[in-house]
């Protein structure tokens, strides 16, 4: 038998607390979301330096210098979005900084005795050293002073 006056659905109130729960649920996980985001963009440039790493030692091998020009590096790619600017490459060493078209993060790396900024130094030779926001980033398996 069907009540007489009382139609289903939602209340008012039932709808308006589910509203209020999804809100706050979104609160706590966009900006995690968007955090988590610019970690993967530094961990793509970090990558990508340690390939350049790589790539710079086989130019090296064949040619008896590191080159300035990524182009020239044939067994190298960067990653989509990544930027990597070789600004110094001598005899002995290079120094590099990359940068990603989605973060305001840098990073850079040096090999030997490129000349470069005292920033890279607090990552060591062939160690990328990120900011992100002004805060240093540490790379994977880098030790903590």
């Amino acid at each position: 038998m069907k009540r007489a006056g009382r139609s289903r659905g939602f209340t008012l109130i039932e709808v308006l607390t589910v509203t209020v729960i999804i809100g706050v649920l979104a609160a706590i996980a966009i900006p995690q979301y968007y955090r988590v985001k610019a970690k993967a963009y530094v961990a793509s440039m970090q990558s990508d330096l340690r390939n350049l790493v790589t790539a710079q030692e086989m130019y090296f091998a064949e040619h008896g210098r590191y080159t300035a020009q990524v182009g020239d590096l044939q067994n190298f790619r960067p990653t989509s979005g990544v930027t990597i600017d070789v600004t110094s490459a001598s005899l002995q060493g290079w120094y590099a900084v990359a940068s990603h078209s989605a973060s305001t993060a840098s990073c850079a790396i040096y090999v030997g005795g490129g000349s470069r900024p005292d920033a890279a130094d607090s990552g060591g030779e062939g160690v990328p050293s990120c900011e992100l926001d002004g805060t240093r980033v540490a790379s994977p398996g880098e030790r903590q002073p």
